[in-house]
């Protein structure tokens, strides 16, 4: 499970605007921002970098939440999700 299927679940966002690619670091619609930077996140990897130089409303704590696996580290992970996907 990833952090994208998480916020997918409680329904955080309308049907279809989060994850439209499946999870696989090709379209930045699962793009958050890391509120708080003391967890330990995975690094970006090519594709992850490569998307976010292509997306919108991109900012210095943005990543694509189906690229975070869930860990025992994300415990008190703070995020928001981009606007984007907020509308």
């Amino acid at each position: 499970m990833n952090l994208m299927e998480v916020i997918r679940s409680p329904e955080l966002a309308p049907e279809g605007t989060i994850g439209i690619c499946g999870g696989m670091a090709m379209c930045a619609s699962c793009q958050c921002y890391m509120l708080n930077k003391e967890h330990l996140l995975p690094e970006k990897g090519y594709e992850e970098e490569d998307m976010l130089d292509q997306a919108f409303f991109v900012q210095d704590n943005s990543r694509l939440s189906c690229q975070i696996p869930i860990t025992k580290e994300l415990e008190g992970l703070e995020v928001k999700i981009s606007p984007y996907n907020a509308d």
